[in-house]
């Protein structure tokens, strides 16, 4: 079955509706861009000796260590501790960006932008456009 012609009044509707549409969208992106910067997670060792604070792209923030922690004859450990802190950290401040921008950017996109991998992020853009996109 055909669709009908399109007449000068049918595409004004269709173009205010695009229109619209990318308003709201741009409304709705800066929103979602000032939830993302907000983004802080914090984290804190098992042992409760190193609390880490990580921001959005995953950076260190704050960190604090209890000065038990200086105590221990083993130099690695806290290193150890921190670092961890920092990695799991990051990971979830990162995973609520992605969660952030899931309505408008798919999840899989979205890890290739933050890990700044444009190569990734530009395939994934063009498989989703080529209608052969896995968004996992």
């Amino acid at each position: 079955m055909a669709s009908p012609p399109l007449n000068a009044d049918t595409l004004r509707a269709y173009t205010e509706e695009l229109r619209d549409g990318f308003v709201h969208l741009q409304n709705e992106s800066q929103a979602l861009h000032d939830r993302a910067r907000a983004v802080r997670v914090t984290e804190r060792s098992p042992d409760g000796l190193v609390t880490v604070t990580a921001g959005t792209r995953g950076d260190l923030i704050h960190l604090d260590l209890d000065p038990r922690v200086f105590r221990r004859s083993d130099s690695q450990s806290p290193a150890r501790l921190i670092t961890e802190s920092i990695h799991r950290a990051a990971t979830r401040a990162q995973e609520e960006v992605i969660a952030i921008f899931e309505p408008l950017v798919p999840a899989a996109q979205m890890r290739a932008q933050l890990r700044g991998d444009l190569d990734a992020g530009l395939s994934q853009l063009s498989e989703h456009m080529h209608g052969t996109w896995d968004a996992s």
